[in-house]
C-alpha cells in the first residue's frame, strides 16, 4: 500500500511539473509539449510563449549540432541516430506549428518551416545501406550466430525502407542458416523387436512446447538434405514386463434379518395377551452368510534406457541421463458365493465386475511410450540450454 501511494504521488509530481521547471531541467521536449498544452488553453500566457520559444531553440540546435557532428565524423554508423534527430526536429516542428503564430506584447514569433522529408529519405536509405552492407558482412562468416545478427540487421533495413536490393532473399537465406536444428532419435538395445508403432508414439511430441526463436527440434527425419547441428539419441536398455498376477481376497459377510414371528405362550401354553387384550408376537430372526471373493489382476511393464545429447560442430557427447516409463494393468473384480441379501450396495457393485483379459507383452510395452514420451520431453526441456 506504501508503495503504492509513493508511485502516485510521483507521478502527480511529475505532471504537475511546470514547463519552465522542465525547461530549467533541461528536458526541452518536456517543456515543449507542456508549453504547448497550455497555450492551447490560453493562447495569450506570456510566460508559456517564452519558455517554448527558448526550448523550441535550443532543442533545434542541440539537435542540428549533433547531426553535423555525426556526418563529419562520417561513420555510417551514425546513420541511424542521423535518422532519429531529423525525426525528431520534424515531430517537434509538428507540435509547435499547432499552436503559431505566438503573439506577445510587443511582437509576434512565427518559426520557417523547414522541410525535413529529404533528409529524412536520405538518412532511411543510408541507415537501411548500413545495415544491409553490415548484414552480408555477418553473413560471410558462415556462422549460426552471425546469421542471426545478419537477420536482425536486415530487418531494419526492411523496416527502413521496402524492396531493398534482394533483402527478402537475404532474410529467407539469414533465417535458414541461423537456425540451429537438432534430430531426436530412438534407438532399441534390448532383446525385444519393437513394432514401428511403438517408435512413431514415442517420437509423436508436440514440439511447439520445445521450439524456441533459433532452435528447432526434428523427432521425424523427413529431409535428407537439412544437416542437423545436433543429435538426440534415445537408449532403450532394458524392458521388463511382469507376469500376470492374480491376487484374491476372501471375506464372510454374515446379516441377520427378520424371518416371521411366533406368539409368546404361558406356564399352561396359551397365548398371552397385552394391556389392550392383543395377542403378543415375539420376532424371528434369522443369519444370512455370504463369502465375497475378490480378485486384483496386476500386470506391470518397465522400461529404462538414457538420453545422450550430441554436438556435430564439434562432435562430441555434451551430456548423458538416464531415462525410463512404467506402465501399470490394474483391476479389481469379485463373485459372491451364498446369499447377496447379505451384502451392502456398494459390496454388490463390486460383484458386478467381471475379470478381464491380461494384455499382452506387446501392449503393455506400447502402453508405456506415452510417459516415456513425456519424460524425452522433459529431459530436452531440462537441457534446452545444451541446443544453442
Amino acid at each position: 500500500m506504501k508503495v503504492a501511494i509513493f508511485l502516485i504521488t510521483i507521478l502527480v509530481v511529475f505532471s504537475s511539473c511546470s514547463s519552465s521547471r522542465l525547461l530549467e531541467r533541461g528536458d526541452y521536449d518536456g517543456a515543449i509539449e507542456k508549453a504547448v498544452q497550455n497555450l492551447r488553453k490560453d493562447p495569450g500566457d506570456v510566460d508559456e510563449i517564452l519558455v517554448l520559444d527558448r526550448a523550441y531553440k535550443v532543442a533545434n540546435e542541440l539537435d542540428r549540432e549533433r547531426i553535423r557532428f555525426l556526418k563529419l565524423e562520417n561513420d555510417p554508423r551514425n546513420t541511424d541516430e542521423i535518422l532519429h534527430l531529423y525525426t525528431s526536429l520534424k515531430n517537434r516542428q509538428t507540435l509547435v506549428r499547432t499552436v503559431l503564430p505566438l503573439h506577445l506584447p510587443d511582437s509576434t514569433i512565427e518559426y520557417q518551416y523547414v522541410d525535413y522529408d529529404r533528409e529524412i529519405i536520405d538518412a532511411k536509405l543510408g541507415a537501411a545501406e548500413y545495415y544491409y552492407e553490415n548484414a552480408l558482412r555477418l553473413m560471410e562468416l558462415n556462422e549460426k550466430k552471425s546469421y542471426r545478427q545478419a537477420y536482425y540487421e536486415l530487418l531494419k533495413v526492411d523496416e527502413y525502407t521496402s524492396n531493398y536490393e534482394d533483402t527478402e532473399y537475404l532474410l529467407h537465406k539469414a533465417r535458414r542458416n541461423g537456425i540451429s536444428r537438432a534430430l531426436v532419435a530412438v534407438k532399441n538395445h534390448t532383446h525385444l523387436n519393437l513394432s514401428p508403432a511403438f517408435k512413431n508414439e514415442l517420437l509423436a511430441v508436440d514440439t511447439r512446447r520445445l521450439n524456441r526463436d533459433w532452435v528447432e527440434f526434428h523427432f521425424r527425419d523427413l529431409d535428407e538434405t537439412i544437416d542437423y547441428d545436433y543429435y538426440i539419441i534415445v537408449n532403450l536398455g532394458m524392458i521388463d514386463v511382469s507376469p500376470n498376477a492374480t491376487e484374491e481376497k476372501d471375506t464372510i459377510i454374515k446379516k441377520q434379518i427378520e424371518d416371521g414371528f411366533e406368539y409368546l405362550l404361558d406356564e399352561k401354553g396359551n397365548v398371552m395377551k397385552d394391556s389392550l387384550g392383543n395377542d403378543i408376537k415375539i420376532p424371528k430372526y434369522k443369519q444370512l452368510v455370504c463369502t465375497v471373493i475378490e480378485t486384483l489382476q496386476i500386470k506391470e511393464a518397465f522400461i529404462e534406457g538414457d538420453i545422450e545429447f550430441f554436438s556435430e560442430t564439434p562432435s562430441q557427447l555434451m551430456k548423458k541421463e538416464p531415462v525410463g516409463a512404467a506402465s501399470l494393468f490394474e483391476h479389481s473384480s469379485a463373485r459372491a458365493i451364498g446369499d447377496t441379501e447379505a451384502l451392502d450396495e456398494e459390496t454388490l457393485k463390486k460383484v458386478g465386475v467381471e475379470p478381464l483379459p491380461f494384455p499382452d507383452d506387446a501392449e503393455m510395452i506400447f502402453r508405456t511410450a506415452e510417459t516415456l514420451r513425456e519424460a524425452i520431453s522433459q529431459a530436452i526441456r531440462s537441457n534446452r540450454l545444451l541446443i544453442q
